[in-house]
């Protein structure tokens, strides 16, 4: 039987490789489809191609549906959100000129404590400081944003600017931003030409964040219910064997070449293993859980962390709160996400909300099967998120 081939965009990233795997690894062709992994420039290039037609689904940054139903960034096509990709992922960096400054103060780069580390980098800016994201709309300008507002850095002064993850360092070994937000490899790439140090993991601000998504023109999932399933069950065991121990080195290799991130494989194994070098000091952190793709109910595209993007998006562009809530419950399909997973085998949640920030210690919560246990998902300053607060 002819199979059928479904066109997909991605960036370059460490968190791509649910696709890339799903590709390689022939969990896509074991479902009856071919994957065309197209790579992208950039993050505009992703959804542009995808709204347009271009591709029918895409490797997407989370913020980038929940924006366009809140009708920000000019494009306004209906994307649905039918899994999640990855949570976590992302490190904050720093230029050697700020490195520097850090450490006359006395910080010691502990690689854990975000509080800690935004007093320290108030304390050692000597003017608003430039941070570079890859794109206006990424839950690495959320996370900046949300660590950045509780601290001294919102008296000093901050800009936000995008650069392209691929050219971070360069951005930053040229001084045309001191600091940077940015999705592995591309922070530790970095810290290997030079450029700068790794400050903090994403993690450290939430401990939980869906960085990407598979997202789908909604029109096309509605009219191709089949080849969406296909799409969401090979991911999904993609996944599941990228989050097993035994599978990274493999992964490393897999991502390293050429057509992919074409990088050395020990860089790309940093993000992989959660095992990072910081500096040019050769100073190692370990981070347990750096990335995840699979465990822990990672893929489920819950309606509160929609709820949660749209509520900060809503803050900073002036828009009304509730009515973006409404709009963001709709783009995260946790609806297609129960239709199409159910004949994996795969248990799946009581609910489809839940308080954001609320678990501490790994918990039980109700499942269909009867219960399921969900990881810490906290903020870094002890706030809870309730998504149908008013």
């Amino acid at each position: 039987m002819k199979r059928v081939t479904l066109p997909i965009a991605y960036v370059p990233l460490v968190d791509a490789a649910p696709l890339i795997v799903a590709h390689e690894m022939g969990f896509a062709r074991e479902e009856g489809i071919e994957l065309d992994l197209i790579s992208a420039p950039s993050w505009s290039s992703v959804r542009d191609m995808l709204a347009f037609g271009r591709v029918d689904a895409a490797h997407l940054l989370s913020p980038v549906p929940v924006a366009m139903a809140m009708g920000l960034g000019g494009v306004t096509q209906p994307i649905s959100a039918v899994s999640v990709l990855s949570v976590n992922g992302n490190v904050i960096g720093v230029s050697r000129a700020l490195e520097q400054r850090l450490r006359q103060s006395g910080y010691g780069f502990d690689f854990r404590d975000a509080a800690a580390a935004a007093r320290a980098l108030a304390a050692a800016a000597d003017r608003p400081l430039v941070f570079g994201v890859p794109f206006p709309f990424s839950m690495h300008v959320e996370l900046l944003h949300y660590w950045l507002e509780a601290s001294d850095m919102a008296r000093v002064g901050y800009e936000v600017r995008t650069v392209p993850p691929p050219l971070m360092a360069q951005a930053l070994a040229e001084g045309d931003v001191d600091a940077f937000c940015v999705g592995e490899p591309w922070g530790s790439e970095a810290v290997e030409s030079a450029a700068g140090a790794l400050l903090l993991p994403g993690k450290a601000i939430w401990s939980l964040a869906p960085e990407k998504v598979l997202a789908v023109r909604t029109d096309w999932a509605e009219t191709e219910p089949h080849l969406l399933g296909k799409l969401m069950r090979a991911v999904w065991r993609a996944g599941r064997w990228l989050d097993s121990p035994d599978s990274r080195t493999s992964v490393a290799e897999i991502l390293a070449r050429r057509a992919y991130l074409d990088l050395p494989s020990e860089v790309i194994d940093r993000a992989l293993t959660g095992q990072f070098t910081i500096s040019g000091h050769a100073e190692q952190r370990d981070v347990p859980g750096f990335v995840g793709f699979h465990d822990g109910l990672a893929n489920f595209p819950w309606r509160s962390q929609a709820k949660w993007i749209a509520s900060r998006l809503a803050q900073r562009f002036g828009l009304d709160a509730e009515e973006a809530r409404a709009k963001a419950g709709r783009v995260f399909r946790s609806d297609f996400y129960r239709q199409q997973m159910a004949s994996t085998g795969a248990d799946l949640p009581g609910a489809s909300e839940k308080l954001e920030g609320a678990i501490r210690q790994t918990t039980a919560v109700a499942s269909q099967k009867g219960q399921i246990l969900l990881p810490p998902d906290a903020f870094f300053d002890g706030r809870i998120f309730d998504p149908d607060a008013t």
